[in-house]
Order: C-alpha cells, then sequence, then structure tokens
C-alpha cells in the first residue's frame, strides 16, 4: 500500500488540483486508490466545485458521498480550528488520524487544509496532522508574488519535523509575475538534492480540470 499526504505553502495554490490528478491518473492506470479530504472549512454542499465535490468526481463518486470523505466540514470558510469554535464540532486529533489509517487501498491520499502551518485544532497545526501519520508528504506551492518565501518556509518546517518530502509541485498563479519557468528554477537551486520540482501549467478552466495536468510523480 502506498500512502501520501498533499499539503501547500498556503491555502489556495492548487492541493485539490493535484489530488484530483493523481487520482485521475492511477485510475486511468488501472489503480486501486482512496483520496480523502477529512477536514474542509467554506462547504457548501449544494457546491460542485468544493474541494470535497471535486475530488469525489475524480474518483467516480457521488457528491452524496461526501461523508465520507470529509467527515469534518465546516460552513465558515476560516482556518479549521475557527470554524470548529464557531459550530461548535472541533476535530478530534486522535480520531483524524485513526480516520486516515483506517483507510486501506492499493493507493490512499489525504489532501490538508490551507498551508503546513494552518490552525487545525486549538493546539495542533496541519504540520501535527502529518507528523502523526508519518507519510510522504506532496508539498504544492504557487508562483505568485512572494511564493518562493512561502514555500521554502513550507520545506523547511516540514524537514525540520522529520517529513519525507517525496515532490514539489508548483502550480502556475493567476497573475504571476515571473513565468512558472524562472519560478522552479530558482526554487531548484535551494531545495535539497534530488527532490524533484515538478511545475503545472495554468490551464483553462473545465469541468474536469485534473485530466489536463501532465503526468504527476507517483511514489513507489
Amino acid at each position: 500500500m502506498t500512502s501520501w499526504f498533499i499539503t501547500a505553502s498556503g491555502t489556495g495554490v492548487g492541493k485539490t488540483l493535484v489530488t484530483t490528478a493523481l487520482c485521475w491518473q492511477l485510475r486511468q492506470a488501472g489503480k486501486k486508490l482512496i483520496a480523502l479530504k477529512p477536514v474542509i472549512s467554506g462547504y457548501d454542499p449544494r457546491d460542485p466545485q468544493s474541494d470535497t465535490a471535486l475530488i469525489l468526481q475524480s474518483c467516480g463518486l457521488p457528491m452524496g458521498a461526501a461523508e465520507a470523505i470529509s467527515p469534518w466540514r465546516y460552513a465558515a470558510p476560516l482556518s479549521p480550528n475557527m470554524a470548529a469554535a464557531r459550530e461548535g464540532n472541533p476535530v478530534d486529533m486522535a480520531a483524524l488520524v485513526e480516520f486516515c489509517r483506517q483507510k486501506q487501498e492499493e493507493y490512499r491520499m489525504v489532501e490538508g487544509v490551507g498551508g503546513a502551518m494552518s490552525a487545525l485544532t486549538g493546539h495542533h497545526t496541519v504540520l501535527d496532522w502529518i507528523e502523526a501519520l508519518s507519510w510522504p508528504v506532496i508539498l504544492v506551492g504557487g508562483s505568485y508574488l512572494g511564493a518562493l518565501s512561502h514555500t521554502l518556509t513550507a520545506l523547511e518546517a516540514l524537514h525540520a519535523r522529520g517529513a519525507r518530502v517525496h515532490a514539489l509541485i508548483v502550480s502556475e498563479s493567476q497573475d504571476s509575475p515571473v513565468t512558472l519557468t524562472e519560478t522552479v528554477e530558482t526554487l531548484e537551486k535551494f531545495v535539497r538534492p534530488g527532490l524533484p520540482v515538478v511545475q503545472i501549467p495554468r490551464l483553462m478552466p473545465t469541468d474536469a480540470l485534473w485530466t489536463k495536468v501532465p503526468l504527476l510523480p507517483i511514489p513507489d
């Protein structure tokens, strides 16, 4: 069984695009998989473009299966700890880790929430979640102004906690001040030797955007 955790340098940089692309590519290769988005904020069950809905679609599952992959769903578009405080339904860290671990499939992946240091509970960040699972990590970054610092900071935080970073994927940001290639070439000068740095060009919106993503590195 191959497992990995998909996190990012911040919110809105492409975690779900990478998750859904991996789901699609694995399914096209005939692999069995489970993809989870255990915690989601800003969730609207009627929205077919929510992160949870897109992951379900990429796995060939109906929108009604949200509970199976996203048991902690919050309406407020805030960090999970804040959204949970408003709704009186905090994330239970032990239950969260167990929920991820109990899913058994040839390939399994978990998409985090926000960035690697986003507040998950009153005392835990997403990085604590990553450390508890101890799964290889795919880090997603952007090419917006400030992305270099945010991405390298996230990498340093992951390395400091002993996380095994499998790949860095740079998703081109809208209105990026520099080219995607320039961003990747700069990052490659600062990341640890041997870490794959993959770029995803900005794509035209479609109902199944994940089908347009170039082939991504799949962990062994």
